[in-house]
Parts: C-alpha cells; sequence; structure tokens
C-alpha cells in the first residue's frame, strides 16, 4: 500500500475540518433555536397560569410594547392577537384562522 503524501493528507484533514465546524454550526443553530422555544414556552405558561396578578399585568404591557416591533411578518404578528394591535387585513386573517382551529390561535375549547 503505497503512502499518501503529505498534500493529501493535509486535504483530508481539512475536509473532515469542514465537515466538523458544518456539524457544530447546526448544533448551535439547532441550541439557539431549542433556547428560543423553551423560553417562549415559559412566558407563555407564566401569562395562562400565574397567580400573581401584577406581574401577569405587567408581562402583558411589556409584551403589548416590544412585540409589534419585534414581529414584523403579517403571518408572525397574527398569532398573537391578545398582545397587540392587528391592522384590519391582519384581523381578519385571524377571525378565518379561528373559526377554522380555535386552538392554533391559542384559544382553550
Amino acid at each position: 500500500m503505497a503512502r499518501r503524501s503529505i498534500e493529501e493528507r493535509l486535504a483530508q484533514l481539512d475536509a473532515q475540518r469542514k465537515t466538523l465546524q458544518a456539524r457544530l454550526g447546526r448544533q448551535e443553530r439547532a441550541n439557539d433555536t431549542r433556547r428560543k422555544v423553551l423560553l417562549g414556552a415559559l412566558v407563555l405558561q407564566r401569562l395562562e397560569t400565574s397567580k400573581d396578578a401584577e406581574f401577569v399585568d405587567r408581562l402583558r404591557a411589556w409584551l403589548k410594547r416590544e412585540l409589534p416591533a419585534f414581529l414584523t411578518r403579517d403571518g408572525d404578528r397574527t398569532l398573537f392577537p391578545d398582545l397587540i394591535e392587528l391592522s384590519v387585513t391582519e384581523k381578519a386573517a385571524v377571525a378565518s384562522q379561528g373559526a377554522a382551529d380555535p386552538v392554533a390561535m391559542g384559544e382553550r375549547a
């Protein structure tokens, strides 16, 4: 078996390095997404179940101030009709979605 040249070995190591970097990037994105989902779940859970009315009022007021600027897509805005003031078009979209699937809009049956 012929021995590979140093250049070939370096090329192989470089390819392995790129593969590992890509895997690391995917893992970091997955971790970032999971953190966002968990944090959002915590906020929504506190809004729905906290017995501290003052805290819920302050949290809801903060979200009503911050969410409109944060959510730039109409489709995203329609997910939070209880926390932001929607445009006429967005209200119509919420109404049509809500009639079809109230759970999708976060309402409890």
